[in-house]
């Protein structure tokens, strides 16, 4: 099992080719690295589905390799398996087919593979890098392990993977790293459960700045605040909520309570004085008869989040608030064009939490085509609006940030990996927007901030878990996320 290093990345399929290149030039014959996914596949399937006749599919190139070298470890280890492969490998594939046949075990025609008698199935077909759909034999044969009501366990990714046909799994052995099938839906449902394996790749051989991180455990607990023995209220960090506007009287106060459930010492929500908001009991309420600079500015406060529920007076209040001077979270009715470029102007630490459809209209792009691709509308917008960092909510969520005199450079670019669909409600955002501000003013850089502040919303959503999880319990679970992170007590879900 492969845990989080201190930069995990999300790797394409070239990504991982060229991986694979580095490892083998500093001195790691890929036959090791086949002969080291393969058994880390057939040891995984075992602990899963031991005791069982395993028929193991294998395709013609590397994917298929692994496949080889799994099954014969499998009957080294003494379990019944059955190879069905066709002709024509080559390379390293080839030398672990030449093992496989001298361990005595034979080699059917994939033509021959029926789902009775076996009761496993090691998927080796095809790993990443397909060019296009199966069809033909291929498409028919997918089709047919999908049929067969047999667990699947899937080597690297299920075959057919990011196209239609592909193997639906149960569990799927993710080698070396995680990619992007992985993380993305679809993709990731096809998947099943998901487990990462080191094949004993150097790190340097891993490392890759250019892709974006995968967020977890690892990289986030020393972003962790802490606070020293003589902390106070007033050291801790103090944040300004700015929302609320008729019927959206519970945004900004959802904010506030995800800003104190995440550290702040003190919370002030300012809001329209003919708006009914209750927010926390502890906070400091402030009724304003219109946005005004004045008014904010005599509040004391390290960082801002802004807009929750302000509906037509979100840009007013935004603006109001980037006389401020100080780090702040744009959210719902702050995000306008106007607005982001004026902080992007500005200069300030800022982060915007937009939905899809708050990106769509941003980037005058349908919705529908940034759900297709995230992490690509979330550089779009990065890149439109240089020094501000993005996060771009969703399942999962991702961020990207362009730094400031950096302008030829792409962006930063990172994937949450904690978070679930029962998240899937109103209010969440409202939290998060309160979580980033608490860490913005805990004295956190934006980008750090805003990774860990998605991260902790996620794992106290995955904490909370549950059918019909409201916004408020998820805030009310972040100490728990905060301290079960602080004493290395999360599991990736990555990790078995």
């Amino acid at each position: 099992m492969l845990g989080c290093i201190a930069n995990m990345y999300l790797y394409t399929a070239q990504a991982m080719r060229e991986a694979d290149q580095r490892a083998v030039a500093l001195g790691y014959p890929s036959l090791v690295l086949m002969e080291a996914a393969g058994k880390q596949a057939a040891s995984r399937l075992l602990q899963h589905f031991e005791g069982r006749s395993i028929a193991v599919l294998c395709g013609k190139g590397n994917n298929g390799g692994d496949g080889l070298v799994a099954a014969r470890w499998l009957a080294h280890w003494g379990h019944p398996v059955r190879v069905y492969a066709d002709e024509g490998h080559t390379g390293d594939a080839a030398i672990a087919r030449q093992a496989l046949q001298a361990h005595g075990l034979e080699i059917a025609p994939l033509s021959a593979w029926e789902p009775a008698p076996h009761s496993v199935l090691l998927d080796a077909l095809f790993g990443t890098g397909l060019r296009g759909p199966l069809g033909g034999f291929y498409a028919d044969l997918v089709e047919k392990v999908n049929q067969s009501g047999l667990p699947v366990v899937a080597v690297d990714l299920p075959s057919g993977l990011p196209y239609q046909p592909h193997i639906r799994a149960d569990l799927t052995v993710a080698l070396a790293g995680l990619k992007n099938e992985h993380l993305f839906y679809p993709h990731r449902a096809a998947c099943g459960r998901i487990v990462l394996e080191s094949i004993g790749m150097p790190p340097r051989a891993l490392h890759n700045p250019h892709l974006p991180e995968v967020l977890c455990k690892t990289a986030m607990r020393p972003l962790l605040p802490t606070r020293p023995g003589n902390a106070h209220k007033g050291s801790v960090g103090r944040v300004l909520v700015a929302g609320g506007y008729r019927n959206y009287t519970g945004a900004p106060s959802l904010a506030a309570l995800g800003a104190y459930r995440t550290g702040a010492g003190l919370v002030t929500v300012a809001y329209p004085a003919d708006c009914a908001i209750s927010p926390p009991p502890e906070a400091v309420r402030l009724p304003l008869l219109e946005w005004g600079h004045a008014e904010l500015q005599a509040v004391r406060a390290e960082a801002v989040a802004v807009g929750m529920g302000a509906g037509a007076g979100g840009v007013k209040a935004a603006l109001a608030a980037l006389q401020l001077g100080k780090p702040t979270v744009l959210d719902a009715d702050a995000l306008h064009k106007q607005v982001l470029s004026a902080y992007a102007k500005a200069g300030l630490p800022t982060v915007l939490t937009p939905h899809p459809g708050e990106a769509s209209r941003l980037l005058d792009i349908p919705s529908e085509q940034i759900a297709r691709a995230p992490l690509e509308a979330a550089q779009a917008l990065a890149e439109r609006y240089p020094g501000l960092v993005v996060v771009l909510k969703g399942g999962p969520t991702v961020l990207a940030w362009q730094p400031p005199g950096a302008p030829t450079s792409s962006p930063l670019l990172a994937v949450n990996s904690t978070g679930n669909p029962h998240m899937a409600s109103g209010g969440m955002g409202d939290v998060l927007s309160g979580v980033v501000a608490a860490l913005l003013a805990a004295g956190l850089s934006a980008w750090e901030a805003a990774r860990l502040g998605v991260y902790l919303h996620g794992l106290a959503g995955d904490l909370a878990r549950k059918p019909g999880l409201l916004a408020h319990e998820v805030a009310e679970a972040l100490p728990s996320a905060m301290k079960r992170l602080q004493l290395d007590r999360v599991r990736d879900f990555w990790e078995p």
